[in-house]
Parts: C-alpha cells; sequence; structure tokens
C-alpha cells in the first residue's frame, strides 16, 4: 500500500466506498446526478453523501465551515470542523453501511481536506495525515475520481450566483487545490484517478463510466451512448411539464383559466 494510504486506512469491509472530487465549479453535482441514474439503471441504488454534512450534526458543522461571515477562521480549526464532521459521519453512516457490503457514492471524502488544507492552505503534509487518520476512523475510498478542470473556468462557474467562503479564496487557491489532487494521483493511481472535466457533460461523463466501472463491475458494458440520449429526453420532458405549470401558475395569478 502507498505511503499515504498506509497512514490512513485501516478499516476493512465487504461494500464499494467510491468517492468524487474537484476544484470548486468542476461540475460535480453534474456527473453525480449522472452516475446515480446510470447505477439505478443496472439495478444499483448507492448510499448518496455529501462532505462535510450527511448527518445532522455534519450538517451543522458544514453551515459554520462555508458561512462567508467565517472568513476569519484559523486554518487548523477549519481542518478540525473537517474531521469532526467526517467521523460523525464515518461512524454513523458510512462504516454501517460499508460492513453491510452497499455501495457508497460520496461529494468529497479525506482528499479535499489534503487538497485543501495541505496543498492550499499550506498546512503541514503529516498533521494533515494525520487528522485525516483521525476523521475518517481508518476508512478509505475504494476508488477516487477527481473531476479535473482549469480552475479559471471552475472559479467563474462555481461563484455565478455567489460564493461559500470556500470559494471566495479566489483562482490562486484552487490552483493550489489542483496541485494537491494532481499530487495525490501521482502517489496513488491505483485509488485515485484524474478525469477531465473539460468538454460536454456528455463526454466528462463517457469518461467516469470508463474508470468507474473497475470499482462497479455492473456498469461494464453499459451502453453510455444510449443512456445519455435517455437522460436528454427526460431532462426535455421535465423541461415541458415545469414550463406548463409555470404557465399555469401564471395564468391563475391574472385569473385567467386556460382554454381547454
Amino acid at each position: 500500500m502507498n505511503s499515504l494510504s498506509s497512514r490512513v486506512a485501516e478499516a476493512t469491509f465487504t461494500g464499494t466506498f467510491v468517492s468524487f472530487e474537484g476544484v470548486d465549479g468542476c461540475g460535480k453535482s453534474t456527473q453525480l446526478s449522472y452516475v446515480i441514474a446510470a447505477l439505478a439503471e443496472v439495478g444499483l441504488t448507492p448510499v448518496q453523501l455529501r462532505e462535510p454534512g450527511g448527518t445532522a450534526i455534519s450538517e451543522k458543522i458544514r453551515d459554520l465551515l462555508l458561512d462567508p461571515a467565517n472568513k476569519g477562521m484559523a486554518a487548523e480549526c477549519e481542518l478540525l470542523l473537517y474531521e469532526a464532521s467526517r467521523a460523525q459521519l464515518v461512524r454513523e453512516v458510512i462504516a454501517p453501511a460499508l460492513a453491510e457490503g452497499q455501495l457508497i457514492i460520496c461529494d468529497r471524502f479525506y482528499d479535499s481536506t489534503y487538497a485543501y488544507q495541505c496543498a492550499a492552505r499550506g498546512l503541514s503534509e503529516a498533521s494533515v495525515i494525520s487528522a485525516n487518520a483521525l476523521g475518517s476512523c481508518g476508512y478509505a475510498p475504494t476508488l477516487t475520481i477527481v473531476l479535473d478542470l482549469d480552475p479559471e473556468r471552475a472559479f467563474a462557474r462555481a461563484t455565478r450566483e455567489g460564493a461559500d467562503r470556500l470559494e471566495a479564496e479566489g483562482v490562486q487557491f484552487q490552483q493550489r487545490v489542483r496541485a494537491g489532487y494532481r499530487r495525490l494521483a501521482s502517489l496513488e493511481p491505483d485509488r485515485v484517478r484524474i478525469v477531465s472535466a473539460e468538454g460536454t457533460p456528455d463526454e466528462v461523463f463517457t469518461r467516469i463510466a470508463t474508470v468507474l466501472c473497475e470499482a462497479v463491475p455492473e456498469l461494464r458494458g453499459f451502453d453510455v451512448p444510449a443512456f445519455l440520449a435517455r437522460q436528454h429526453d427526460l431532462e426535455k420532458a421535465m423541461e415541458l411539464v415545469t414550463a406548463a405549470a409555470e404557465q399555469a401558475e401564471a395564468l391563475q395569478d391574472t385569473g385567467v383559466l386556460p382554454t381547454i
């Protein structure tokens, strides 16, 4: 086992634990929605989690971490809050689910802490790895997919409608985060896989599916183009339903009933 994982991972389990990482604005939310839909098509219902968060206690910690009003938060405080949120999530949700053999899809895990608090904030690697070992309770993802996108493009996308405390750190901060992820991938190439997030969402998902099937054998041979076509048909149908509902609401507000 590589030097970083050997200093964090101790737990063994029968389930599958997949985490998704990347700089803010890399398109994780869109791709995770595709992943969940694809898994459903092959009969899998994963446990869906996010970090920080995922439990009542962890969500309260998330609010503290992302609140722009807390811009004076010390880097060490930030690190320990992330680990506290993570430990609660592991003990309450992740460990029991993996013990039952379930599949977990998690939006960020301890690799984010390495990239943000070590590479970007400048906390020592030894301190962050030790903190990750404690906060993860010895659990490491089976596979980590890092969506790699130019930080300037990602920053513009992430802050289009305002920024949380970390997004407000700026492009240079995100560039250091990206470098941290790339270092992790070089140290742990079997677990941490870099996937380009350049191009259309369909192109990105196609790349993800190629990697994800290594950890989720049910996706081997999955017809990605046909799946994406079905997704687009569904999206168009939902847009029509939404438009019709908005039109009906507008007519109701004016007191004019639609013609049948």
